[in-house]
């Protein structure tokens, strides 16, 4: 269980029953969102969370049962908590996928039904069962879309606008049929000081840890893709690279203070929908992407050895001690830490 801090007013975390009304946009934030997150469940665990159906041999993806010949030790946090996924790390991803004929290694997967038109029959003319199965599966971060000519192209793509996803071509399909749900603990943002520099004359980050105020876990809406290798043969294994990308939203009262995007969380309620693979009404889609109600969460602000992805463990979401704390802005007060006690706002 995560310690809780005896500190003084000024550096409260934010509750979700903060009450200031706080500006929507900061002139010391930056405009993207930052791209590292907490997943440390056991695949074991989450099935039951989610409901899941199909973890491991043929699927899209990655098997993640520990020692999957899908690793071959390329990740030591493969299929095992992971307290700082980064992008083009491999990751859990939920997602419901119609049953496909030969999705299997060495054999290539048959393109999906493009919008409007019927699913495809199996090798023997019948056809397809019409009963999603909901994989949890490890998929890589970054989407690369179906038509890119190579994979550099998903270093770029981590985040989606929940504004723009319906209507961007690199995804615009996955959005309308590809969904999927990103387990996590939390997700890590950085404020940018108001008052602080660092040693290259840039404002000061200071990390925060923003957590579901209960301890449980919580879905990211992302959406996945698909891509063929074109370098690879048919036969080879890595042929096929499913990844995905984070969709993002204007964070939330309390949390735009430290930064103006946060990742859209899907409440319970809208799981089904969301990866219903069936549902492709933009209207429909549109509406589940709707900001919940505020108030879920709390931000802890933690050390910066969560900036270097080669640090990884529960001590990362512990509280950073009060005297590491310069020119940070408290969520629930709007004082100022660390480089005065004036509220900027």
């Amino acid at each position: 269980m995560r310690r809780t801090m005896v500190i003084p007013l000024a550096y409260r975390c934010l509750q979700p029953n903060a009450s200031a009304v706080l500006p929507h946009r900061y002139p010391w934030q930056a405009e993207a969102m930052c791209g590292r997150y907490a997943s440390s469940r056991r695949p074991e665990d989450m099935v039951e969370v989610f409901e899941i159906e199909g973890t491991d041999g043929p699927g899209p993806g990655a098997d993640l049962t520990p020692g999957s010949a899908d690793n071959a030790g390329k990740d030591p946090n493969f299929g095992g908590p992971n307290y700082n996924v980064a992008p083009t790390q491999v990751a859990p991803v939920v997602l419901e996928r119609m049953p496909r004929p030969v999705e299997t290694a060495g054999k290539e997967v048959p393109p999906e039904p493009a919008e409007g038109e019927e699913a495809p029959a199996d090798a023997a003319g019948a056809e397809t069962p019409q009963e999603p199965v909901r994989w949890l599966r490890g998929l890589t971060w970054g989407l690369v879309p179906s038509w890119a000519k190579d994979r550099s192209v998903g270093y770029k793509m981590i985040n989606a606008r929940v504004e723009s996803v319906l209507d961007k071509p690199a995804y615009r399909r996955a959005a309308m049929s590809r969904r999927c749900l990103v387990p996590a603990d939390g997700w890590y943002e950085w404020q940018a000081s108001p008052t602080e520099k660092d040693a290259k004359g840039k404002p000061r980050k200071q990390p925060f840890f923003v957590h579901p105020a209960d301890g449980g876990v919580i879905a990211l809406a992302g959406v996945y893709e698909l891509w063929r290798d074109p370098d690879r043969h048919a036969d080879d294994p890595e042929a096929w690279l499913a990844t995905y990308a984070v969709i993002t939203t204007n964070a939330e009262p309390g949390l735009d203070v430290i930064h103006d995007r946060m990742p859209l969380v899907l409440p319970p309620d809208r799981w089904d929908d969301w990866l219903n693979p069936e549902l492709r009404d933009p209207d429909a889609v549109r509406a589940l992407m709707q900001a919940p109600p505020a108030g879920r969460f709390a931000a802890t602000a933690v050390t910066n050895r969560v900036n270097s992805v080669r640090n990884n463990g529960p001590e990362l979401l512990e509280p950073a001690p009060l005297d590491q704390l310069r020119g940070v802005v408290d969520p629930a007060t709007g004082e100022l830490i660390g480089a005065g006690s004036e509220p900027l706002f």
